[in-house]
């Protein structure tokens, strides 16, 4: 869905607010199998390097990135730098470097899976979050080197990058925000307000997209967003609603456009508010200012008494004006100006620390897969996933793990002979 933003110079540029993304940090180098040869030195020993650390996924919250639209339509596939392969002198491969991928602020970053989760509110400049860590490399063969295996022949591999399926939703940063029911003059206030250039037209739903504007006071400026047309069960998402709904929840101060014209402006206003209120009891919370519009008709403006008698007891600030002839436009504008000082900032959630301690104390289970047996233990199917296992030395490394771990224990509990097959994961091992 696009939207359009419109800087206070007059020119816009299309704004995408939703998309679907997927993301992979970088995999870790592989470990070096290498030894020192030296003329003078015989028995120089094992000296391969490390592999270096995949790069990760970061999201960061930059203004210069006015909207999602790189990320959109085939370009949603990123992925970081791998680590480089260690080699021998014990040379560590490079880390792979970090992907920055720049988001406008306003953006939260939701993780698809089996249950959605929020991992951040990029909305402050420079705010970042990362969503995909990079592979950890592998050790090279001087890492093994024990007094009793004194030239080990093997090393481990990098392990795989972290893969997700991420949705960027973005939330306008608007100060305040242009409510009301259809065709009540949203997009001439704003077009009469500041150099926004929105699309307007003798038709309800002219706008099908937030458009948002700079107001310049002079002493200060801050951004108006007209939010398109709200019909009763908007916050169900019928009309334009649910889209558009979420973007007025950024604002601090709504004006809320009354069509003077209308048969019961109390009762537009009335349903409006309720549809605020379903779809977020804080929306509706919010400061507005109460504004009829249209009074450059003679029959509104002779309606004035009638409707100031009417909305007396509303408790809000009450402006008429005629938004294409700019009547009043400014005096409402320095009001909302006013009130901006005073409001509360909108919430903004916290990016949350994605942490992934390795556990202490594992329990090693074993079931049956068929004729074959199934190891559940997250450290042995990584142990056996960095191994070589064409390797007979990587092989016989694994087995004096598993039997420390209590692996081998728990197989030969389970019945494991020789030849079988054992599964650690997604890799198939013959238990030796």
């Amino acid at each position: 869905m696009a939207v359009f933003w419109c800087t206070a110079a007059g020119w816009w540029l299309p704004l995408i607010d939703r998309v679907e993304i997927y993301v992979k940090a970088g995999d870790g180098g592989n470990g070096a199998v290498s030894f020192r040869r030296e003329k003078f030195v015989p028995f120089g020993g094992p000296d391969g390097g490390d592999g270096g650390r995949g790069g990760s996924v970061v999201l960061r919250a930059d203004r210069r990135t006015g909207t999602l639209r790189r990320y959109h339509r085939g370009a949603g596939r990123f992925a970081a730098e791998g680590g480089g392969n260690g080699a021998g002198q014990k040379r560590h491969g490079k880390n792979g470097q970090d992907l920055i991928l720049s988001v406008p602020p306003g953006t939260l970053v939701y993780r698809e899976g089996d249950e959605r989760e929020l991992l951040a509110d990029l909305a402050v400049e420079g705010q970042e979050v990362m969503v995909a860590r990079g592979g950890r490399g592998g050790h090279g063969n001087a890492r093994f080197a024990t007094p009793t295996n004194q030239a080990p022949r093997f090393a481990e591999k990098g392990d795989p990058g972290e893969e997700v399926c991420l949705t960027l939703e973005l939330k306008l940063l608007a100060d305040v925000g242009i409510v009301g029911k259809p065709s009540v003059g949203k997009s001439t206030l704003l077009a009469s307000a500041s150099a926004a250039h929105p699309k307007i037209a003798e038709y309800p739903f002219t706008t099908t997209e937030p458009v948002p504007g700079v107001v310049d006071l002079g002493w200060r400026s801050f951004v108006l967003a007209e939010i398109p047309g709200l019909i009763e069960g908007a916050h169900e998402g019928r009309g334009l609603g649910l889209d558009f709904l979420r973007h007025a929840e950024r604002t601090r101060v709504l004006i809320h456009l009354l069509d003077g014209g209308s048969e019961d402006p109390v009762a537009d206003m009335k349903q409006v508010n309720r549809e605020l209120d379903e779809f977020s009891p804080k929306l509706a919370e919010k400061p507005q200012i109460v504004v009829v519009n249209k009074i450059d008709i003679h029959e509104v403006r002779q309606r004035i008494p009638q409707l100031e008698e009417d909305l007396a007891g509303i408790g809000e600030p009450l402006f008429f004006i005629s938004a294409a002839a700019g009547e009043n436009v400014s005096l409402l504008m320095a009001k909302a100006g006013q009130m901006l000082d005073s409001a509360a900032s909108p919430h903004i959630e916290e990016a949350l620390k994605i942490f992934r301690p390795p556990p202490r104390r594992e329990r090693v289970s074993v079931s049956r897969r068929g004729d074959a047996f199934a190891v559940s233990s997250p450290r042995a199917e990584q142990m056996v996933a960095r191994m070589d296992l064409n390797n007979p030395e990587a092989r016989a490394y694994l087995r004096g793990r598993f039997a420390r771990m209590g692996v081998t224990a728990v197989l030969e509990k389970q019945g494991v002979k020789p030849g079988d097959v054992v599964w650690f994961g997604k890799i198939a091992m013959v238990w030796e």
